[in-house]
């Protein structure tokens, strides 16, 4: 008998967390065909993607489908060959008994009963320090907190050491040493602020490298907020399952972010408030000390008029 060969057929079935607008957008860019194309194959019957396939290829085939959503299987193809002794009789179908319940489990024209392929895992396993995986909003605002808290810290510590030691020794090695260290922190920080930004956008179905439209001018003072307020995919996409839902920490710790830009606004307001305080104050001490300068240049004129002023003359005693 000649090889099997096998089919991967489909009849619309997602796997579980998989919406239908994310499996069609996959299935588009797996068969490079445009989405209206794909819609047919959403109509409940069952399709054949791909046919006369060895074993090999068509598991190679399922798994790159399950990675897309789609829930898809593989079938035999019928033989062509048939070999009468090993032909088995099966007794009549009685009524009222559906007819997958009579197919002989041993005949080797039976279509498999068993679903092929591993089913995708429902949420993605977090990965902080990677470039692979997805977080969503909240979770990006938490790991972000986290890590500007930390870098506060290490750098309010670093800064402290270094100021330290340069007092203490007044040289050059310690500027130096202090400034490669300083950098090295800074870089290191920014390492992983990159991490999470492409996590983020694998979220959005976005390719990590539109993390360089932050150094884009203007581009990059609006595309953090971005990232920030759309929100990911509901389902699997290319770059995996949903990540797990938001714990409490990191609920906590992305609300922080709301204490810290209040604060910074009302610090920022009672700054501004008092430079124009000190500025009112000091245009009216100025104004003040010139009106005094001004009466005092004005009443020492008056005096020396006044001292040249001639006695008065009583005409009736000259008479």
């Amino acid at each position: 008998m000649s090889e099997t060969r096998f089919n991967i057929v489909f009849d619309g079935a997602l796997l579980p967390g998989v919406d239908t607008t994310t499996a069609k957008l996959n299935l588009a860019e797996l068969f490079k065909s445009d989405v209206s194309a794909i819609e047919r194959l959403f109509s409940g019957r069952k399709v054949a993607l791909k046919s006369n396939l060895s074993q090999a290829d068509a598991q190679k085939y399922l798994e790159a489908l399950n990675k897309s959503g789609i829930d898809a299987r593989i079938e035999a193809e019928p033989s062509l060959e048939l070999n009468l002794d090993e032909v088995q009789h099966s007794p009549p179908q009685s009524s009222g008994r559906h007819p997958d319940s009579i197919i002989d489990p041993v005949s080797p024209y039976a279509p498999p009963r068993a679903e092929v392929g591993e089913a995708m895992a429902e949420y993605s396993t977090l990965k902080p320090f990677s470039f692979d995986g997805r977080i969503g909003r909240l979770r990006f605002l938490g790991w972000t907190m986290v890590l500007t808290l930390v870098m506060l810290f290490v750098v309010g510590t670093a800064f402290s050491l270094g100021l330290t030691w340069f007092l203490a020794s007044s040289s050059t090695a310690a500027m130096i040493v202090g400034g490669l260290l300083g950098l090295i922190i800074a870089l290191g920080f920014a390492y992983v602020s990159i991490q999470f930004s492409v996590q983020r956008l694998h979220d959005l179905g976005w390719s990590g490298w539109l993390w360089l439209l932050n150094l884009v001018p203007f581009v990059g003072s609006v595309f953090p907020f971005v990232l920030m307020a759309l929100p990911g995919n509901t389902g699997a996409n290319r770059y995996g399952p949903p990540p797990p839902p938001n714990s409490t920490a990191v609920k906590v710790l992305s609300s922080l972010w709301i204490v810290m830009i209040v604060v910074a606004f009302l610090a920022a307001m009672a700054g501004t408030f008092s430079g124009i305080t000190e500025e009112y104050d000091s245009s009216s001490l100025s104004s003040y000390e010139s009106s005094e300068l001004i009466d005092e240049d004005s009443a020492e004129p008056a005096a020396e008029a006044a001292e040249p002023a001639a006695p008065s003359v009583d005409y009736e005693e000259e008479q």
